[in-house]
């Protein structure tokens, strides 16, 4: 059989951007040792397509990986990893940040090794890390050196290798016109000659393996078959895995890291379906290669994370963050804590009929009202007391919402204003200018029937109150469903209450992904419901000993786990631990994380490692502040070239170390000025911007707020 063969790689294949059809095979270099000969055992597809369990969570079986003293795989504990950022050579720095991190809870550290004097450092780290009683395993991160990993191995507990840079080196995009069969299979030739001394080298020593797949930073070669695209990822790393079990190795890992939490969760997903064709069960690590600071950090990386251990997919997680590694713990120990309460959970089996299971779906086309002010790429959505709102004076209204006040006294919305407000309560007679006011801007005011009400808003039913047809009014009427209900109940209600759009109100947080998916499925079985506005309504309240990390990345795995699938056209999020501007702030940057309302400047950018070529965090900071008021606009800044340039593909400019004090800046994959001075590199970024017409000056500071947009960190 092809070595790199695989039914689902090659269905994947038929419909990838420029692939060159072709077999795949590997000649086997005279004076090789003996290879096994190792037929994957065609496997059945599961019930969820890609996971275990459609309707419920259900961990993916794996078979067990020894990382040093941790063990890895679906009978253990999900391990928690990260990476340090010292200089790998300054040793006693080094075994430092690894223990701190390791106090914190991380399983699994990764350290930067560059170079023959970070690889024979990893012998020091490793001696003074097991004098001092720590058994943390350590992982030698590589990149465009096999020589290196080799010296490394003797040391570390874990190698990672990047399939994109392994073998082919430095990145290059237009150098490849053609592709020939015999390029292909010369190609997989030459990784297999670069490969295998490493894999027989783990081998013999009992050492792990993590064949690391980034999308920025694919092969030029499976760039020009597959495009930039989850299945180059997935094939790409099949390659890898083929020689692994050709030399009857399997201790090893696979991952699939994306800045796009979108793009990172469906490759992981058609790994997933690959590894269950061919009847493979290797773990999987989860990570979003840029997931940012702050909240932005920890909303990104629930989504994609998160996303996947509901669907019981992975066994080991590393959060990136733009903070000391050691404050990735928590986040992390939040989505372990996600991935073990979902267990089990879950609704009675159901039909699906999206095509969700087999592959990503687009949005489907709704209809949205003309008198409730809507956003087609998602709405955000905000609760208020009918108490609170007619308490607060105008100005304070505006500020609770994100409204514009004018210096004039009008009334206007911002870019990251409230879409609609939820009244929990009888509007009284106190608060009917306030309603008018914002029905004005417009806002969509959602409330219960009442004697105070006025003309345009929207009545909010629960579905049980829907027992006949309701009559015609302006602004109509809104059902809030618990998702327990029947298909034909779903069918009844919206047919008897014709609703401007409905809102899905679990009534806890069990299993919402499950109860999301049926609950869409029942209400686009029927005309009336295809095209209704559906808004997602979670609540969290506080428990003993929550802290922040863990309702904004619990919230962002249940919310995200559905808008990724396209489930979904807007956000009502509460809880008691955030306040309401921080869940609006938070609303926004969910969404926009899951590419669905773009509503500030996205900054994509590496946490940094021992490969910087400058103060990231500072760096950064200083293009924030320069460039933070363009919403849509995706701006890269990437310590070294290791992922740089490719990481372009999601970005529209790009700001890269290229070599101590010199920035190299890009548009898209081109890169366009080189050796600029760090000290003029980030005005030239800003003329850069203004050149290809994205740049607008900032708003007035009188008229309104400059915002900051997100950091997504690698």
């Amino acid at each position: 059989p092809a070595l790199f063969g695989g039914a689902a790689v090659a269905a994947m294949a038929s419909s990838a951007a420029r692939r060159q059809r072709g077999q795949r095979s590997s000649k086997r270099s005279q004076g090789q040792p003996t290879v096994v000969a190792c037929r994957a055992a065609a496997g059945a597809a599961p019930a969820g397509g890609y996971c275990e369990a459609a309707e419920k969570s259900v961990r993916r079986k794996t078979r067990t990986v020894n990382i040093g003293a941790v063990k890895v795989g679906s009978e253990h504990p999900i391990a928690l990893q990260t990476m340090a950022n010292t200089l790998t050579h300054e040793v006693d720095a080094t075994v430092a940040q690894i223990k701190k991190c390791a106090d914190m809870g991380i399983d699994i550290v990764r350290i930067t090794v560059q170079g023959m004097r970070e690889a024979k450092a990893c012998e020091h780290i490793k001696r003074k890390l097991l004098e001092d009683g720590y058994t943390t395993p350590i992982v030698a991160d590589i990149h465009f050196t096999p020589k290196v990993a080799l010296v490394a191995a003797d040391f570390c507990d874990k190698i990672r290798v990047n399939p994109g840079n392994f073998v082919d080196g430095r990145k290059s995009f237009n150098t490849i016109d053609k592709l020939t069969d015999e390029d292909i299979k010369d190609a997989q030739a030459d990784i297999e000659r670069e490969f295998a001394p490493l894999v027989l080298k783990l081998k013999e020593k009992g050492k792990a393996l993590r064949i690391g797949v980034n999308h920025g930073s694919l092969a030029e070669r499976i760039l020009f078959q597959y495009g930039d695209s989850p299945e180059g990822m997935v094939a790409s790393a099949m390659e890898f895995g083929e020689i692994c079990r050709k030399y009857d190795y399997h201790n090893f890992v696979f991952s699939m890291k994306s800045s796009n939490p979108k793009v990172m969760v469906e490759a992981y997903r058609q790994l997933s379906r690959e590894m269950y064709a061919r009847g493979w069960d290797y773990p999987i690590h989860l990570g979003v290669t840029e997931a940012g600071g702050g909240a932005d950090g920890r909303i990104k990386s629930g989504i994609g994370i998160g996303a996947l251990l509901i669907d019981g997919i992975g066994d080991t997680i590393r959060v990136s963050l733009t903070e000391d590694p050691e404050f990735e713990a928590a986040p992390c120990r939040a989505l372990r804590q996600v991935a073990e309460a979902s267990i089990g959970k879950g609704v009675a089996p159901f039909d699906e009929p999206n095509g969700r299971r087999n592959g990503p779906v687009a949005r489907r086309e709704c209809s949205f009202p003309l008198d409730v002010p809507l956003n087609s790429d998602g709405s955000v959505f905000a609760t208020i007391s009918a108490k609170e709102l007619a308490s607060l004076d105008i100005a304070a209204l505006c500020q609770r919402l994100s409204l514009r006040l004018r210096k004039d006294g009008d009334v206007q919305k911002d870019w990251k204003s409230v879409d609609v407000v939820v009244v929990d309560g009888p509007i009284s007679a106190k608060a009917v200018e306030h309603v008018k006011t914002l029905l004005q801007v417009p806002l969509g005011v959602l409330c219960s029937a009442g004697d105070n009400v006025p003309d345009g808003c929207t009545i909010l039913h629960e579905s049980s109150a829907v027992t006949s047809p309701l009559p015609e009014r302006v602004g109509g009427y809104a059902v809030v469903f618990s998702g327990e209900e029947s298909a034909e109940r779903v069918q009844e209600v919206v047919k008897a209450a014709k609703p401007r759009l409905v809102l899905l109100k679990p009534k806890s947080q069990d299993g919402v992904t499950f109860i999301g998916r049926r609950f869409f499925a029942s209400l686009t079985s029927f005309p009336e419901g295809k095209a209704t506005p559906l808004m997602l309504w979670f609540r969290y309240p506080k428990w003993e000993g929550m802290v922040e990390d863990d309702v904004v990345i619990k919230a962002s795995a249940d919310f995200g786990s559905l808008f990724i699938d396209s489930i979904g056209d807007g956000i009502l999020w509460e809880s008691e631990l955030m306040s309401p501007e921080e869940l609006r702030e938070a609303s926004f940057n969910l969404l926009q994380a899951s590419r669905m309302r773009i509503s500030k400047t996205e900054f994509i950018s590496c946490p940094s490692c021992g490969r910087t070529l400058f103060n990231l965090q500072d760096t950064t900071a200083r293009i924030q502040a320069k460039t933070g008021h363009l919403p849509g606009v995706r701006i890269a800044v990437m310590g070294c070239i290791v992922n740089g340039p490719g990481e372009m593909a999601d970005a529209d400019f790009g700001y890269v170390g290229s070599g101590v004090g010199k920035v190299d800046l890009y548009v898209k994959y081109d890169c366009v000025k080189r050796a600029v001075p760090t000290e003029e590199a980030v005005d030239a970024l800003v003329e850069l911007i203004k050149e290809h017409g994205r740049w607008t000056d900032p708003a007035d500071a009188d008229e309104v707020d400059s915002e900051v947009g997100a950091v997504a960190v690698m």
